[in-house]
């Protein structure tokens, strides 16, 4: 579908309606991850007809654009463990592929109690240990950053690449409380690595043409917009308030995936 087509068929407002969401996901993204729970659902109501792993792979292109602006910015202000950095993203944009190749043979359904489960235990943990992600609490040997990393890297790499919502706020929330990062260098990490995923996915995707160009391009500008202003609020506030949004998205996310699995027919 072209972008004219897309016009003609969904309308102007459909448009409006998916830029402002892209650009509400960008600025959540930037700040702690997650605006996939904004952007896909934005893409799964105003385009019904369109095949799931063509918006996936829609999604995909936007996101990376945004992200990789945010990671840029972070990349000024934070000091990267480089090569913990390059091993995490080396083992998230590998499982990223094979989660990408899964797609068509795993229903996501499936595993939304799981999250549902996982994440209110998230919720009630950081809401609980009010110091969470303050300061780094732990001091880990490299070797165990390395193993411990490489292990968070490749499970929700895998998650990614064939479903994706709340990415970012997983790995931030592993490199918090695995590996004992403050919140502003996990969210630092998180983009540079979300980078590496959806890079690895959107590759499946692209070869597969599973891809809205046009429309991407359209998302991808009000995201990289977005990210731009969540990279400046974050940096500038600092981790409480990076903790407070992550709050409130994983909460969004209980809500999303409760949803789902009780009331949606």
């Amino acid at each position: 579908m072209t972008f004219l087509a897309f016009v003609a068929e969904y309308g102007a407002v459909a448009i409006i309606l998916i830029g402002v969401f892209s650009f509400i996901a960008g600025f959540i993204d930037a700040v702690v991850g997650g605006g996939g729970l904004i952007q896909i659902p934005a893409l799964l109501i105003n385009l019904p007809k369109t095949p799931l792993p063509t918006l996936f792979g829609t999604n995909k292109i936007a996101a990376l654009s945004g992200t990789s602006i945010a990671a840029f910015q972070y990349a000024k202000r934070i000091k990267f463990n480089y090569k913990l950095l390059i091993t995490v993203a080396f083992f998230a944009g590998l499982a990223s592929f094979l989660g990408a190749q899964t797609i068509q043979y795993i229903n996501v359904n499936t595993l939304k109690p799981a999250v549902l489960f996982v994440l209110i235990a998230i919720a009630v943990y950081t809401f609980a240990k009010k110091d969470l992600g303050a300061i780094q609490s732990k001091t880990l040997t490299f070797k165990k950053q390395l193993i411990y990393g490489s292990l968070i890297g490749f499970v929700v790499g895998f998650y990614d690449g064939f479903f994706g919502p709340g990415t970012g706020s997983f790995f931030v929330l592993g490199f918090v409380v695995i590996l004992g990062f403050e919140f502003m260098h996990a969210s630092a990490y998180s983009k540079v690595i979300n980078c590496m995923t959806n890079s690895a996915a959107l590759f499946v995707f692209i070869k597969q043409g599973n891809y809205l160009l046009d429309l991407a391009i359209l998302m991808a500008i009000c995201n990289i917009i977005g990210n731009l202003v969540g990279t400046k609020l974050a940096l500038n506030k600092g981790n409480q308030f990076v903790r407070v949004v992550f709050l409130c998205i994983v909460t969004i996310m209980i809500i999303r995936y409760a949803y789902d699995i009780f009331f949606k027919a």
